[in-house]
């Protein structure tokens, strides 16, 4: 599911700039493809008591947005701060104080507060590096060439009180959006991402939970073709908006590799579930979507899911969206208002 060009990317460029083992062969539950999967309600979503976070914004600006869109939110409290390391280099890869310090203080600031923390697995994230230089960078860094980088960002997030993040390293690496994807060779991805996490559980203090996230459906690779493994991973978490154009919840339910996939592997490996990222987009304003991803996480319980709130895909930072606005503020306690 890799999205062309988020906003995110420019928001993250904006930071940087101020901050100078299953077999390959592994797949789901052959022959049980669910038909359909289940019809979407048309009542509203009950109101969701699980963690809940919405990301808009990755520095101090996204941290006094949550209090903003709680006001908006008519009451719900949010427990999930999210945000994205910027992926252009290796120094900003590290992490920054200017960008683990307010956060730090947000989640100090309230009981059960949880942090999240997408980390890009090579420099030059978003530069469209051909597959030749992505398999080199992955080869290299399964080698132990980025140790030192990973290492000092694990120190960093100790240092600043944010010991027991959920990181989501090199999220999404079954699309083609990110230099740190899968597809040009899956072997030495997962080697490179246990490598990582022995790297970082290294590090004196921490308690890291490590995701494994991948876009909903097929998209460049199967995604189980990269998982590396269960000693190496914590949460199996997914990304999964609202497209393509024209497929409604049932079909994101029960396509390939799509969420129903999704929560029996989890199952299998006797993992929980996780949705880092979710929100409108080439359907447009579809509350049907957003009632039917509110109640499955009702029924499926993740760990956290944070809507991803700036257009196309949101509805408190996205005037184009007030019918699935409407569905998100009834479950967060603001039934009925515009």
């Amino acid at each position: 599911m890799t999205l062309s060009r988020r906003p995110r990317a420019a928001l993250i460029v904006l930071l940087a700039a101020v901050l100078v083992l299953v077999l390959p062969s592994d797949r789901l539950a052959p022959g049980t493809r669910p038909s359909a999967g289940p019809a979407v309600p048309e009542a509203e979503p009950a109101a969701l008591t699980v963690p809940s976070g919405f990301f808009t914004g990755s520095d101090a600006t996204g941290v006094r947005r949550i209090g903003e869109v709680q006001r908006w939110l008519g009451g719900g409290s949010l427990t999930v701060g999210h945000t994205y390391l910027p992926g252009d280099r290796w120094s900003n890869i590290e992490g920054h104080p200017a960008l683990f310090e307010p956060w730090a203080r947000w989640k100090e600031a309230g009981p059960g507060r949880l942090f999240v923390l997408n980390v890009p697995l090579l420099d030059r994230s978003e530069d469209g590096l051909p597959d030749d230089e992505v398999r080199a960078g992955l080869r290299r860094g399964a080698a132990g060439a980025y140790d030192g980088h990973f290492r000092t960002l694990g120190e960093r997030l100790v240092e600043h009180r944010l010991a027991d993040a959920v990181l989501v390293l090199g999220w999404e690496m079954n699309g083609t959006t990110y230099s740190h994807r899968c597809g040009p060779d899956p072997e030495t991805w997962k080697t490179y991402w246990r490598r990582v996490v022995g790297v970082l559980r290294d590090v004196p203090g921490q308690r890291f939970r490590f995701d494994f996230t991948a876009s909903r459906g097929r998209d460049a690779v199967e995604w189980p073709r990269c998982y590396p493994g269960d000693a190496y991973v914590d949460i199996i978490g997914m990304d999964a908006y609202d497209q393509p154009e024209g497929l409604d919840f049932a079909g994101q339910v029960g396509e390939e590799y799509g969420l129903a996939d999704h929560v029996r592997f989890a199952a299998a490996h006797g993992k929980p579930v996780s949705y880092p990222e979710w929100g409108l987009f080439h359907n447009g304003d579809n509350p049907a979507y957003v009632r039917g991803m509110l109640d499955w996480f009702a029924r499926h319980r993740p760990v956290y899911q944070t809507f991803t709130d700036y257009c196309p895909h949101g509805v408190w930072g996205c005037a184009d969206n007030p019918e699935s606005g409407k569905v998100v503020r009834g479950a967060f306690g603001a039934p009925g208002r515009p």
